[in-house]
């Protein structure tokens, strides 16, 4: 494990220090690659300083399987890595049939985190989330949920995914007046996917929450991997996630705009993407996904060039404006 390889950051006001690439295992750690495939990611992880690993109870497919592999994993090789990773995991999405499976009612989260930390081989996670809003529980049902799983030993910290600006200082309030903290929120966030800079980073910022934001790359989009069309095994191709109307011109023209700034700067435009998102000091950590391990170190350089010049800054800005790419 190299702690050296990258700057780690603090989360919010608390106490915890991430790296400012981690390892999001949405897409890749499901059936359909091998079990050594997916355990070479891990241990490159660790060579490269990643020790936040975030995965949700969906994450696969099928529903489970990410946390199945990575809880394989640690049993073989990271059980004494345990006090140097942070863990984190997810529910809110449905996950079996009936009313108690979906939703962030304390009957299903209770359930589902018990769940995940049966498949993962944990104790407990060092960070649950709650997926999405769910308008139909209360949340003070949902904030008190969160609350006890942090007095019951089943997470250390908590936190919100994909939630308003209100919902995010509602709960944060409620969860304060308990005396459990929300630690971390973590959105969409992308040099084509701004939605949050307006409302929720000011939020953050008023109310000392970390922010981990996932798909900083746009599922992709932000590489060269449709500068020469739609390649048959890309994700776009396979509608995982993206599609091929995803992939407009606008798009691929601001990809190629934006393709000198970044080879000025001796970097890919994923690279340059990736730093890009960390420039803000209110952005704790940006979740990157890996095929490979040499997908990941190439993805992990990018924290050797952070800074910006203005110039710099106004011209992705710009580009952006010009290809009508906003979101």
């Amino acid at each position: 494990m190299n702690h050296d390889r990258q700057p780690y950051r603090r989360c919010g006001r608390s106490g915890l220090l991430l790296p400012a690439i981690s390892l999001g295992l949405w897409h890749n750690f499901g059936d359909g690659r091998t079990l050594e495939s997916q355990r070479e990611i891990l241990h490159k992880a660790l060579d490269l300083g990643i020790t936040h690993f975030d995965l949700a109870d969906r994450y696969g497919p099928p529903f489970g399987a990410a946390e199945h592999t990575f809880g394989a994993i640690y049993r073989r090789d990271l059980r004494s890595l345990r006090d140097h990773i942070v863990v984190t995991t997810k529910g809110s999405n449905p996950m079996w049939d009936g009313p108690y499976g979906k939703g962030n009612s304390r009957k299903h989260l209770l359930a589902t985190l018990d769940r995940s930390l049966d498949r993962l081989g944990l104790d407990f996670v060092d960070i649950f989330y709650l997926h999405r809003q769910d308008p139909e529980t209360p949340l003070e049902e949902q904030a008190a949920t969160l609350d006890h799983m942090v007095r019951t030993g089943r997470t250390l910290y908590v936190g919100v995914s994909n939630f308003s600006p209100e919902a995010t200082t509602e709960i944060a309030a409620l969860l304060r007046g308990m005396g459990t903290p929300l630690l971390v929120h973590q959105p969409r966030y992308s040099m084509i996917r701004r939605g949050i800079e307006a409302e929720l980073l000011p939020v953050l910022e008023r109310e000392g929450i970390g922010c981990v934001v996932y798909s900083p790359l746009a599922q992709g989009l932000l590489t060269d991997r449709y500068l020469d069309g739609i390649p048959d095994d890309s994700r776009a191709a396979e509608g995982r996630f993206l599609g091929r109307s995803d992939v407009t011109p606008e798009v691929v023209g601001f990809v190629r705009a934006i393709g000198s700034i970044a080879a000025e700067r001796g970097q890919t435009v994923a690279q340059m993407s990736l730093a890009w998102a960390l420039r803000d000091p209110r952005v704790t950590s940006v979740l990157v996904g890996a095929s490979s391990a040499a997908q990941l170190e190439s993805n992990v350089a990018a924290v050797d060039r952070l800074d910006f010049t203005e110039d710099e800054l106004a011209a992705l800005d710009r580009a952006a404006k010009e290809a009508d790419v906003l979101a």
